[in-house]
């Protein structure tokens, strides 16, 4: 095989391996040998092993010397730390963002809530799922490639409580356009503040609800503690979680 074959060969691993563990085909705290990978995805251990060690510098498996691999598991106290990190990054993003777009970004965020629409109707939650990120980023596309990659990575650690513990429904789906739409009224008065308040707003009501289905009774309180900073509207608490909200 050569190189460039090989790297090729290592991206579709990787890719298909990240896909099955963002939406829980392979559970969280999952343990298997490379071999028993290998023969289940039908690939070779050598790409394998490289889609492995990416995996594992994004956080989602842990490996160990007896060569067996252990997908993250989910916990509370991850949870909080991944939506403090999305609503500190995010919200910066989105104050580098919005007084910058144009009213081809106001369309392109228009049509990727119609295509939610559309998958919604067709009660295809996975088909929703590619444009329901690239709304969301185009909320922080001015923000640098460093940034970019590093909040879709966090994106996709959401995505992985979101199918594990809060899984999309249609009674929920009115709510969750709703958030998003105030999200586009935001941006097209190019009001950066509001636009970060609710994007806060947003991910705090997906967090309180995921947290409430993992780990009940849990205080969010470095979530708590976070929320003045991000959304800067002078909140002293948690907004409080309907049980429809998603994020």
């Amino acid at each position: 095989m050569s190189p460039r074959e090989n790297a090729q060969s290592v991206a579709a691993v990787h890719e298909n391996l990240r896909e099955a563990i963002i939406t829980g085909q392979i559970k969280a705290g999952a343990v298997s040998s490379q071999l028993a990978l290998s023969r289940d995805f039908g690939v070779g251990r050598t790409p394998l092993r490289e889609a492995l060690r990416l995996l594992q510098s994004e956080g989602l498996v842990a490996g160990d010397p007896n060569k067996r691999v252990r997908v993250a598991d989910l916990s509370g106290s991850d949870l909080e730390e991944l939506y403090i990190l999305r609503i500190l990054a995010e919200t910066a993003a989105v104050r580098l963002t919005i007084p910058g777009i144009d009213s081809a970004d106001i369309a392109e965020m228009r049509g990727y809530m119609a295509q939610m629409d559309h998958y919604k109707d067709e009660g295809d939650w996975g088909g929703l799922r590619a444009p329901h990120k690239a709304f969301h980023e185009k909320f922080v596309s001015a923000a640098g490639p460093r940034i970019h990659e590093t909040i879709s990575n966090l994106f996709d650690h959401g995505e992985r409580y979101r199918q594990a513990y809060l899984p999309p429904t249609v009674e929920q789906w009115a709510e969750r356009q709703a958030e998003h739409l105030e999200l586009v009224d935001a941006a097209i008065q190019r009001d950066a503040d509001l636009t970060a308040k609710m994007l806060t707003h947003h991910y705090i009501r997906t967090a309180l609800l995921v947290l409430a289905a993992l780990e009940p009774g849990r205080q969010p309180t470095r979530l708590n503690a976070i929320i003045d900073i991000a959304a800067d509207d002078g909140a002293q608490s948690l907004p409080s979680a309907s049980p429809q909200a998603v994020g």
